[in-house]
């Protein structure tokens, strides 16, 4: 196992290892959390996907659905939609629950413990991406801060507003479990009180009138994709938060706790942002929502927009560091995140100094979804073939075991997965690829269906020989 020690107790104390704890250094990583170190409740998920859930990007996505053509109400429609995709994300914590490991590790079952590493790279790189996007955007909100205050001018302001963005994601996700579900909830309880005052800021004075012409396929399937987008790019990090909570924990509870926390918070903010949208130009979202509050609060609004930023970016760093120990890298999970925050700061310099980035989103959120919505559809599937029972032991032999299938390749799914990457790629509409059937669909976007024909094909070909594991 990885850094594992246990700690013993005084006679007559309470056991403690000292390795799930707020503000010190998680040991643990991939491997397996023992039963006697589990704690918690499902309702510790629910404030971790709620807190890291309360972040700008809902704003943009919602604001972008009205941008491609809806009306106020159907974005509304859409962005509710989008909502429900937790409920997915909380059935996929119940594998950390009962393996005690990360998702990325469970999902060698499914690809093979060598087939998993194209599909673990591919997810990395989402996960980076997504938290270049979120630390861009708490940036861009500080800059602003910086700018009221009188400095403005030059890189040196937006320099610094990226160390500070940066430094506080770095140092809450390099302390670890313990500490981040502690941030979580802490910065929930104000993101919270400030985002509700936000939305009713914001949503009096919306514009609800149908727009002058119906929207066509194109505007509903890339708002969808937009929309989704965010909740099908944590299918790869569920098992991360649940897998020191007790083997009896509640799978009911973890999958109810999981989806409604993400849900009230991504509803809230795309409703805010459908509306927003309606009654200024939101090409810079941060600078259009604030042109509707009145100015005792815009120094709060920035304030919102750099925590709910910094929240969601903590989530995914500290699941990057994970699935580069699933990819091989042979440090602990505090040192290989050092990785993750380095290619981080590097993507966001990018962003911000070379590249206009509100097209640089459209187009980031429209492209990846090609990649983790056929892996989500395997994961999911396979999941459910197994009815989420899998042997501990045998996803992390080396070689050899239930796992290894032809040289530690599964041809069901590594089949399934091509299968669904083809189908999103050539129905992809997005700034950098546009799929070869989007024309004959009359422009419609359906790179999500990738997920229910990775799904499809799998359990066409796996039906049978993948059984739940019976110790």
């Amino acid at each position: 196992m990885l850094g594992h020690e246990t700690a013993t107790a005084a006679p007559g104390t309470a056991r403690t290892t000292g390795r799930d704890e707020v503000f010190q250094v998680e040991e643990h990583g991939i491997d397996p959390i023992p039963d006697a170190e589990r704690h918690g409740s499902a309702k510790d998920v629910f404030w971790l996907w709620f807190g890291s859930n309360l972040t700008f990007t809902y704003v943009i996505n919602g604001a972008l659905a009205v941008a491609f053509g809806l009306s106020f109400w159907q974005a509304t429609a859409v962005v509710v939609i989008g909502g429900l995709a937790f409920l997915a994300i909380g059935a996929a914590g119940l594998s950390g629950v009962r393996t005690g490991t990360a998702t990325l590790v469970v999902s060698r079952a499914a690809f093979g413990r060598r087939g998993n590493w194209p599909a673990g790279l591919l997810n990395w790189i989402v996960g980076i991406g997504y938290t270049v996007v979120n630390t861009v955007v708490g940036t861009l909100a500080l800059e602003a801060f910086l700018a009221d205050l009188g400095w403005s001018g030059g890189h040196a302001p937006r320099a610094l507003a990226l160390t500070v963005t940066l430094t506080l994601t770095f140092a809450v996700a390099l302390w670890g479990h313990a500490t981040v579900q502690f941030a979580e909830r802490w910065m929930a309880y104000v993101l919270a009180v400030g985002f509700a005052a936000l939305v009713v800021l914001v949503l009096p004075g919306a514009d609800t009138s149908a727009p002058a012409a119906a929207p066509g396929a194109q505007a509903w399937s890339l708002a969808f994709v937009v929309v989704l987008a965010g909740p099908f790019s944590y299918l790869p990090m569920p098992a991360d938060y649940t897998r020191y909570l007790p083997r009896t924990t509640s799978f009911k509870a973890v999958t109810r706790s999981a989806a409604l926390g993400g849900f009230l918070s991504s509803v809230a903010l795309g409703v805010a942002g459908a509306a927003a949208a309606t009654r200024a130009d939101m090409t810079d979202a941060v600078a259009g929502t604030e042109s509707l509050l009145p100015g005792w609060f815009q120094p709060l609004f920035l304030a919102l927009v750099l925590g709910g930023s910094v929240t969601n970016s903590i989530i995914t760093l500290y699941s990057s560091s994970l699935n580069l120990q699933v990819l091989g890298i042979p440090w602990s999970r505090a040192r290989a995140i050092v990785i993750s925050a380095a290619v981080t700061a590097a993507g966001s310099l990018g962003a911000l100094f070379l590249t206009d980035f509100t097209t640089s989103l459209l187009s980031f959120l429209s492209l990846l979804i090609i990649v983790f919505a056929p892996w989500g559809g395997v994961f999911l599937a396979d999941m459910v073939l197994r009815r989420c029972a899998y042997d501990s032991a045998g996803l992390h032999a080396d070689a050899g075991g239930p796992y290894w299938y032809r040289s530690g390749w599964h041809p069901a799914g590594l089949t399934a997965l091509l299968a669904g990457l083809v189908f999103s790629a050539l129905t992809c509409d997005s700034e950098l690829w546009t799929g070869p059937l989007v024309a004959p669909l009359g422009g419609a976007d359906l790179t999500l269906l990738g997920a229910a024909v990775s799904a499809l094909v799998y359990v066409l070909l796996a039906r049978g020989h993948v059984t739940p594991h019976r110790p």
